[in-house]
């Protein structure tokens, strides 16, 4: 245990500048055996710092480490188990009890001594020794007692050193031992006899020490008798002190009676500077100056200066009510007349605020209807920004009314919007009355067959009537608006039909001039509504200080989408009557603005469903529009009302362009052709290139461009499948001539515009047209040479059979005079004969639109030649060495083919 000892003192505690005063090893109670050491420290600075370490070995066994550090100040108990048996078990009682086994009780009792000695010398706060035997606890203090300081050190076995400070030699010192060790000459080489020498020296002095005190008895005995006499005047002097006690004891007793006195004094001033600072505070915080109370009684909330000074009267009035006031002070009789007074100031003037707003509004809900006639002429919305800068200025008596009298600020707010409704709901109904007769009167000086066609008055009254919607009757101008909405549906023939019908109506019917000038009044009545809107709510939440912070479903309606057949549409479900307190901020501004602009909607889709009657391609513009003010309102506020309404009718602009869409499909579905004329270009077909020229007009950078183009996937797919359906069904035309003609024009129309998403489609129109002209081409030359054609188409049969080609001519069929008797039978008149009536019958079949006669009759010459020298070949390798050739050449095939399209 000694070596472990120095070894641990050496690696782990020098370093750390202490000293290793004990040590003992133990194992954990009631675990797997795994012995470390608790070690006893002190370090060998002050202040000292006394420590038990729990020191371990290294997994590799080959040195030590400190594994946990406990200051003794942290101890609270030293549990030995039993005082009375040998037990190796003991408790440390840190922050958590640590439970050990001592490997032997000697070990044991040697570092719980340790402890309680350095319990006793270094702690104030004493440790808890619990089951120990008090010969442990005795053993330092038996020892100093009975033994010089030099022997209690002994007895802890060396231990106790570490426990007396260490005390180094002074210079004198120093200097003596040097110059003893300077006498000596073999003081350094003979440690032994030098200390021989010292010690005999230490007796000589000795002995001569006890001989001077030996001679010094009769001064020892003077010294004593003199200290007798001290001792005797201190008696006397302590009696007298006894005497001046009990006289200065009743100064004492009155002296007391002062500084009592005087604690009283100083409560009492305390307690008095306290209540001034009490009655400071409620004169500074709950005094409201007379101007104030004025201002607040009888201020004048007309004019700009009586408004200023009724706000800063409500503001220090809200400051006076709102004081923290310190416990007691509302049990004072003036704090609660002051609150009454406030309460009585805060009613006056919430009441003459709340009246004088009231007058306010209806005065503006009425006055402004004077001025609605000059600004609907023009088709533009009255501005309300000087009713906003008016109002304005009681943006901050809101504020207090809002923090003070809520119910009356509740009140002020929906009689705003009640009076505000009314005056919008007169001003936006007049605005669109305006809207829908500049509209229905685009197609006043339409071109068409359709302008003048008679209508029963019954059916006058009902189209009217679905012109205006859910808009209500028209004040002013209904016969007028009537009158220009029948001619409008007249001349476009229900303008909500199809592509098909565009073919009647398409440049003549439908100007374009109107469609720009329904475009311009369109954006107009968006351009008109979006500021209006937006200056309203702005307006709201600086008035009536509501802060736009959180994100919520629209109070008053809330959209449901659906989405059929590829076309997203929206249901709106009505909610009930908003309510008077919401839960945020936002929902009173979403309410507020759903009340005060409620016929906005309506009256947007009623003129959507105007536009949409008058033509249907409309849809188009109005999708573009409301699209690009849609994005733009959302970029201002997402959450904002004009973003939300927007976008609801936005919903059935998409969902009219759409029905507009599969309109178009259905009616190149319906169609039906004549069986006594030639097919040509169908109609569908052309209204989808004047629909594709409209469209790459209207959407040309527009945010909806994916909408188009979806649109156009859908419709080209329709016109693919239908133009073949034609085809099949044709009669008069043959199918190839159907499908080649139509399929270039559709190629042609794709090509030019250059639509992107339709460039698969531009590819295979380009494929089926080529694809049917070779094959109207090899169905058509086969008339004019017919026999020739069987012929040849037999010897190809034969060598298809196994027949070698020069033995074809043995066969009796194909011999050399079968082929010149088939030969024979087409000379060159022959020929050039059925080439004109192939040309004949090819100008009957082809329409003049596409202008592919000349494409046709150049690609009918190149197959006949390559059937010319097809057969050539044939007779030279079938027919070898017989001099058989055709009647006419390649040439004059050619010059045949020239002159006939000359010709004609």
């Amino acid at each position: 245990m000694t070596a472990i000892k120095h070894a641990l003192q050496r690696d782990i505690f020098t370093p750390n500048d202490e000293r290793l005063l004990s040590i003992v090893n133990v194992c954990k109670a009631g675990k797997k055996k795994k012995n470390c050491f608790l070690c006893a420290t002190v370090t060998t600075e002050r202040p000292v710092q006394v420590k038990v370490v729990k020191v371990k070995k290294s997994d590799k066994g080959d040195f030590y480490k400190r594994q946990i550090t406990w200051e003794l100040r942290d101890l609270g108990e030293v549990d030995a188990k039993d005082p009375s048996k040998e037990n190796p078990e003991f408790d440390l009682h840190f922050e958590k009890v640590y439970r050990w086994v001592a490997s032997s009780v000697a070990e044991k009792n040697s570092f719980i001594s340790c402890i309680w000695k350095l319990n006793q010398r270094y702690l104030r706060k004493k440790v808890e020794f619990v089951n120990v035997s008090p010969q442990l606890l005795e053993e330092l203090p038996k020892a100093e007692e009975s033994a010089p300081r030099g022997e209690a050190q002994s007895v802890a076995g060396g231990d106790e050193d570490a426990l007396d400070d260490y005390q180094e030699l002074n210079a004198r010192e120093e200097q003596d031992i040097e110059g003893m060790m300077e006498v000596c000459e073999y003081a350094i080489s003979n440690a032994e006899g030098f200390a021989e020498k010292l010690s005999r020296e230490l007796q000589v002095l000795d002995g001569a020490n006890i001989q001077s005190i030996m001679a010094s008895e009769k001064q020892v005995n003077i010294l004593m008798q003199l200290l007798d006499q001290a001792l005797s005047e201190v008696d006397n002097i302590e009696d007298k002190l006894s005497s001046y006690e009990e006289m200065l004891q009743s100064v004492k007793e009155q002296m007391d009676q002062i500084s009592q006195s005087n604690r009283l004094i100083q409560i009492s001033n305390t307690n008095n500077g306290k209540l001034l600072d009490e009655i400071q505070f409620l004169v500074n915080y709950m005094d409201l100056s007379k101007g104030h109370i004025r201002a607040l009684q009888e201020g004048d909330l007309s004019s700009p200066k009586g408004i200023e000074a009724c706000i800063n009267a409500s503001e220090a009035l809200l400051q006076c009510m709102n004081v923290a006031l310190r416990p007691g002070h509302d049990q004072l009789l003036a704090v609660k007349q002051q609150q009454h007074l406030f309460s009585d100031l805060r009613d006056t003037f919430a009441r003459r605020l709340t009246n004088h707003l009231n007058n306010v509004f209806v005065h503006q809900g009425h006055d402004q209807s004077s001025t609605l006639s000059q600004h609907t002429v023009d088709l533009s919305l009255p501005k309300h920004s000087p009713l906003h800068r008016d109002l304005l200025r009681y943006a901050k008596l809101m504020e207090w009314l809002k923090n003070t009298q809520r119910e009356k600020y509740e009140g002020l707010s929906m009689t705003y919007v009640e009076y505000m409704t009314r005056l919008y709901e007169r001003e936006i109904k007049d605005f669109f009355e305006v809207a829908k007769i500049k509209m229905a009167g685009t197609s006043k000086e339409a071109k068409g067959k359709f302008a003048t066609l008679p209508r029963k008055e019954s059916a006058l009254k009902q189209e009217s009537e679905s012109l205006h919607g859910s808009s209500g009757k028209l004040t002013g101008s209904t016969s007028s608006l009537n009158k220009l909405a029948v001619q409008g549906s007249n001349s476009r023939r229900s303008q909500s039909s199809s592509l098909l019908d565009m073919g009647n109506m398409s440049a003549s019917d439908l100007d374009v001039a109107d469609r720009t000038k329904f475009d311009k009044i369109f954006e107009q009545v968006l351009s008109e509504l979006e500021p209006l809107c937006l200056a309203e709510q702005d307006f709201i939440s600086k008035f009536f200080k509501l802060q736009q912070h959180a994100t919520v479903q629209p109070p008053l309606a809330q959209p449901e989408t659906e989405e059929t057949d590829g076309a997203i549409t929206s249901k709106v479900t009505p909610q009930s009557e908003p309510r008077p307190s919401l839960s945020s901020e936002k929902d009173l501004v979403r309410m507020m603005m759903n009340k005060i602009f409620q016929s906005i909607e309506t009256e947007l889709n009623s003129l959507i469903a105007l536009g949409d009657k008058i033509d249907s391609f409309h849809s188009l513009y109005m999708l573009v529009k409301m699209s690009h003010h849609v994005w733009t309102a959302e970029n201002v506020d997402p959450a904002s009302y004009l973003s939300t309404t927007l976008g609801n009718v936005l919903v059935t602009v998409k969902r009219n362009f759409d029905k507009c869409i599969s309109a178009q499909i259905k009616q190149m579905e319906d169609v039906k052709i004549s069986k006594k004329s030639k097919v040509g270009i169908l109609t569908f077909v052309t209204g989808f290139e004047e629909f594709a020229e409209l469209a790459e007009t209207i959407f040309r950078n527009a945010e909806r461009r994916g909408d188009l183009d979806k649109a156009y996937v859908k419709l080209i797919r329709a016109v693919f499948m239908n133009v073949e359906k034609v085809a099949n069904e044709s009669q008069k035309t043959p199918r190839d001539v159907v499908m080649m003609e139509n399929f270039h024009h559709i190629f042609s129309t794709l090509s030019r515009l250059k639509i992107s998403c339709l460039e698969a489609e531009r590819r295979e129109a380009k494929h089926k047209y080529t694809e049917h002209l070779q094959s109207y081409v090899i169905n058509s030359l086969g008339q004019p040479l017919e026999k020739l054609n069987h012929f040849f188409e037999g010897v190809e049969a034969r060598v298809a059979q196994g027949v070698r080609e020069e033995e074809v001519s043995y066969q009796l069929a194909f011999n050399k005079q079968e082929l010149r008797k088939v030969i024979k039978e087409y000379p060159g008149k022959e020929v050039k004969k059925g080439l004109d009536n192939l040309y004949k019958k090819v100008d009957k079949h082809l329409c003049e639109e596409e202008s592919l006669l000349q494409v046709v009759w150049h690609s009918m010459q190149d197959e006949f030649i390559r059937q010319y020298k097809h057969f050539e070949d044939l007779i030279g390798r079938c027919y070898p060495g017989s001099g058989i050739t055709m009647e006419f050449t390649i040439q004059d095939m050619l010059e045949y083919f020239s002159s006939i399209a000359q010709s004609h």
